[in-house]
Formats: structure tokens, sequence, C-alpha cells
């Protein structure tokens, strides 16, 4: 059985990283692709994914293109709809390039603002691959217990990790069943039919789920979980030099970042006006 996304063992240099450290970076990452509009950070912020990408020896081959048709459907499609002259309204001006759909005219602005927004897309999403499958969820809920986060919280983090792959596989399994049943769930079917039927599917993902969460919530109860201020943990690891230096990278990065975004005030960046 194939998951999409889960926790993969390997020797790497981003595997190694505490889970504290991958954490940090992921949230600093995001909140810097989530301020900036300046083309020039996303650019380099695409790039820097891409190689952390290429270090971690991440395999998510099955969902990249099925999360690169929703982005660009997502953005081309429903931004457009909704605010087809946003990029005029935050640029300024207003370029027509002759195009046309219905009584929309298409903008240099628009596209500009478009190709912004998915740049911010892509930047966020290989992040959050990269940390949730080379990040030990046990490690990982050590290393926020050991930085003064509750372990009790600490340690939900740590399930919610876990249960992913099982959501996933549920998913999987439902979805075979259904398929074996005559239900057309592949690429044979229409788009519009597929998402339909893949729907069909959360109902009893949830409820099964949700039976999942009484039984450990019940073994934890009965085990005293939560009774004493204090626990130990089997999986630990120290923050290294390494960590040290990706976190003084991250902020230093970050830091840099923003400064360069608001310099002038403005966070919006246009080669074109």
């Amino acid at each position: 059985m194939t998951r999409m996304i889960s926790y993969m063992e390997k020797d790497t240099v981003i595997h190694r990283l505490s889970g504290f450290t991958k954490l940090f970076f992921f949230i600093l990452w995001c909140l810097t692709g989530a301020l900036t509009y300046d083309t020039r950070v996303l650019i380099v912020m695409l790039i820097i994914g891409a190689l952390i990408y290429g270090i971690s020896k991440t395999e998510w081959k099955q969902v990249s293109g099925v999360f690169g048709a929703i982005l660009i459907f997502m953005v081309l499609n429903l931004t457009f709809i909704f605010s087809p002259y946003e990029g005029c309204r935050i640029y300024g001006s207003t370029t027509a390039t002759g195009i046309h759909f219905g009584s929309i005219q298409v903008t240099r602005e628009q596209i500009f603002y478009e190709f912004n927004v998915m740049l911010k897309y892509f930047t966020v999403i290989p992040a959050v691959f990269i940390f949730l499958t080379t990040t030990d969820p046990s490690e990982f809920a050590s290393s926020l217990n050991m930085v003064g986060v509750p372990y009790t919280f600490a340690y939900s983090v740590a399930i919610a990790l876990r249960y992913i792959p099982d959501v996933q596989d549920d998913f999987i399994r439902i979805k075979n069943a259904q398929e074996a049943r005559g239900i057309e769930m592949s690429g044979k079917a229409g788009l519009l039919t597929r998402l339909k039927r893949v729907a069909s599917i959360i109902f009893p993902l949830l409820f099964s789920t949700m039976e999942r969460i009484d039984v450990v919530s019940d073994a934890m109860e009965l085990r005293g979980f939560g009774k004493k201020k204090k626990r130990t943990w089997y999986s630990y690891r120290a923050l290294s030099f390494n960590d040290k230096c990706v976190i003084a990278f991250i902020v230093a990065f970050s830091l840099a970042a923003t400064v360069f975004s608001f310099y002038d005030g403005n966070r919006f960046w246009y080669p074109f006006g």
C-alpha cells in the first residue's frame, strides 16, 4: 500500500536535524512566504526549497502532480474569477493585454499578481511535505517538550503526525473497496465524477478516525496519562551544531527577506511600473 505522506527514515542531513529545528524552520519559512509579495524573494525561496527537497530525498511522486494541478486551477481560476482586477488595485496601474474572458479584460498587473500568488504556494507546499516526511513523530514530541512545551500537548502533536499515514491507509482501503464494486475512481472517469466519488469516502473515513480517537483516549486515560507534571522520553535528540546553524540561517534569512520586502514601505514589488 502506497502512502502519500508519511515519515520515511533515511540518512540525510535533513533527517538528522532535531524535530524542533525543522518545526522552527517551517514556521518562519511559511511566515516569510506569507508576508512578502516580492517576486525576487519568492524566487530565492523557491530555489532554496528545491535544494532542501533534493537533499532530503523526499519522495512525493504520488501527490506532486495532483497538488500541482489543484494549485494551478485554484490560482489561475478562482482568484481571477472572484477578483479579476486585484493586481491593478495593488500595483496602481492597468495595462491591457488584449485578452478577454467574457466582459473581463486580462491585465498585465493581474497576470503578475497571479504569478506571485502561485510562487507563494509553491514555496510553502514543499516545506510541508519535507517536514512531514523527515520528522520522526516521537523524536519531534520529545524535542518540543525539552524546550518547554507541555508534554501533553507535545504528545498530542506526535499522535496527530502518526495518524496521518493511518488515515491515508484507510482512504486507500476504502477507495480500493469502492473500485472492487465497480465504482470507477481512476483517471478513466471524468474529473467531476471522480471528485464526487472521492468526496463520498470522507464520511466513512471520518467515522473510522473518530473511533480510533476514542480507543486511544481511553487507553491513555487508563494508563494515567497527564497525571504527573513531567515524563521521560525514549526518543530524544539534543540540538547539534547543524541544528544551531539552521536556526541561525532561517532567522537571518527571514529578517533579511522581510526587511528587503518592506524597505520602501510596500511589500508588493512591481518591475513594470
